[in-house]
């Protein structure tokens, strides 16, 4: 802390203000000053636990109130909502700053949590704001008032000291009231004293017996009675602390006539539901019937593709292995160093591209039967992307193809690592591939809301998109009427895209003739 600061802001001695400080840092809120031109004074040690990204308190010192706001988003502690539109977070933020502004501020984070901001002006005409994490005080508003939202009956909270906090109007109706707003505020035992001799309630025992038996209820780990009004209703009545030290109660109705009347609509409800039922299945069994028919017409199509497809691909490779190594044999001895080496290479990739093309079928083997295993880590998709782009680099510099990457940082994905890996190499392989020379491929990622948003986009003369849903499909280079946008067999994009919905992510792809081609992944962003 520099010393003088806060010395100029509290007036203090040297070592009253030394005394001060170390005061400070022993808080569970954060403290910061600020002065008239919102430039940061001191901040105690607690801010740095709220925000772990942001440099030492130290080095803040001086920095205005915007750029600490900046540092924040861009340490990815804002959550995305809220740094979804920057100038406006900045502009809320800084309002506080103002005179006769003295609501406090709730800030979400990245991590879940809620910090209330509160800020004053200090007599030197600075600013002093505390920074308090109250998410579990939001998270008991939020449950509490959804509670009261969804209840049919009567609902009630009651606090520590056994004051009404929260009900709804049909608790309020109970005491002769129109809206919660009139007793929330008053103690169980004035309300209950009111109900003992209230007309609505039809007493069998009397008033004071009543009101000890309703007090003991209260009081219990799990308390429960019945009362009965004069109009013929009934309700049971549930008295339960809270975590907090207060106590909810709930009134439920339990008259026959309700009874009847819930049976009679949970009846007309499964009737409906089950006349649903048998409609969706009657369209389920024609929709089936349909699909039977067009796989019957198609399957000596498929067939058909999958043996040229097959046959291409895996003799390709064979007759190079076989080729060359008869080769080798027949010229044994006779064959330079350099000759043997040319030959063992192309020995060696028509190898390297069978095992590849096995590899693919196996891994569209198990997808398609659903017992592909992914073995999820958190994963930087940026450096994953970094990695990928190292891999194919030296194909791409070969045909002069530059290979860009733009990615944000902090980019955390709940992934499989390899598959990850997979998905952005197969795009990256065929951007490079169908690049022409001299081209670009582009390689970035950002987040978008929930999801972190990998692109792959080229340069390259694309396809037409009415193309796009037949080139996901496996072996479809065979014939395609377009340009072709995939490699080997034709498994890279179905391989991308499968893996993709492994992870309940999607795949989409953008292109035009003579506009590029651009594949999107979007994978949900880790919630850790």
């Amino acid at each position: 802390m520099k010393l003088v600061h806060s010395q100029v802001l509290t007036g203090a001695e040297p070592d009253e203000t030394a005394a001060l400080a170390d005061a400070l840092h022993c808080l569970r809120v954060a403290v910061t000053l600020f002065d008239s031109a919102e430039r940061l004074v001191f901040a105690n040690q607690h801010f740095n636990y709220l925000f772990p990204s942001l440099p030492d308190r130290t080095e803040l010192t001086g920095l205005s109130y915007e750029q600490l706001i900046r540092l924040e988003v861009a340490g990815g502690e804002i959550a995305a909502r809220e740094a979804y539109d920057l100038p406006a977070l900045i502009a809320r933020r800084r309002a506080q700053f103002r005179d006769g502004e003295y609501r406090p501020l709730d800030v979400a984070l990245a991590d879940g949590r809620i910090v209330e901001i509160k800020a004053r002006r200090t007599r030197t005409g600075g600013w002093i704001a505390l920074w308090t994490d109250v998410t579990e005080a939001r998270h008991a508003k939020s449950r509490l008032e959804d509670a009261v939202g969804l209840t049919a009956e009567a609902f009630a909270f009651y606090d520590k000291q056994d004051r009404l906090a929260v009900c709804n109007d049909g608790y309020a109706a109970f005491f002769g009231f129109t809206t919660a707003d009139e007793i929330v505020g008053r103690t169980f035992a004035d309300l209950m004293h009111g109900a003992k001799t209230s007309p609505r309630i039809a007493h069998t025992d009397p008033p004071d017996e009543w009101l000890a038996r309703r007090m003991d209820v209260h009081s219990m780990p799990a308390g429960t009675m019945t009362i009965e009004l004069t109009s013929g209703a009934a309700y049971l009545i549930r008295d339960r602390p809270t975590a907090e030290g207060g106590r909810v109660v709930v009134f439920t109705d339990v008259t026959d006539r309700r009874r009847v009347e819930l049976a009679f609509e949970e009846q007309t409800r499964a009737l409906a539901e089950t006349r649903n039922e048998a409609e969706r299945q009657a369209s389920y069994l024609a929709d089936l019937t349909r699909r039977f028919d067009e796989a019957e017409a198609s399957a000596d199509t498929t067939k058909t593709t999958l043996m040229r497809s097959m046959s291409h691909e895996l003799k390709t490779p064979l007759n190079a292995i076989i080729g060359f190594s008869d080769l080798m044999l027949a010229m044994k001895g006779r064959l330079s160093e350099e000759q043997v080496q040319e030959y063992a290479s192309l020995i060696h990739g028509g190898g390297r591209n069978l095992l590849r093309l096995i590899n693919q079928i196996l891994d569209l083997t198990k997808l398609s039967a659903g017992r592909y295993d992914l073995y999820r880590a958190r994963i930087d998709a940026g450096g994953t992307l970094a990695s990928v782009r190292t891999d194919h680099k030296a194909r791409a510099d070969a045909r002069d193809i530059s290979l860009d990457i733009d990615a944000m940082p902090g980019l955390i994905i709940d992934a499989d690592e390899n598959a990850f890996a997979s998905i952005l190499s197969h795009l990256v392989e065929n951007a490079v591939t169908y690049t022409q020379e001299g081209g670009a491929v582009t390689l970035s990622a950002r987040r978008e809301g929930d999801h972190v948003c990998v692109c792959i986009a080229d340069n390259g003369p694309g396809v037409a998109p009415e193309e796009i849903a037949r080139i996901l499909k496996p072996f479809e280079q065979g014939g395609r009427r377009i340009v072709d946008h995939a490699t080997g067999a034709g498994l890279g994009l179905t391989l991308a895209s499968a893996l993709t919905e492994a992870h309940r992510g999607t795949l989409s792809i953008e292109s035009a003739p003579g506009e590029g081609f651009q594949v999107t992944v979007a994978l949900p962003a880790s919630t850790f």
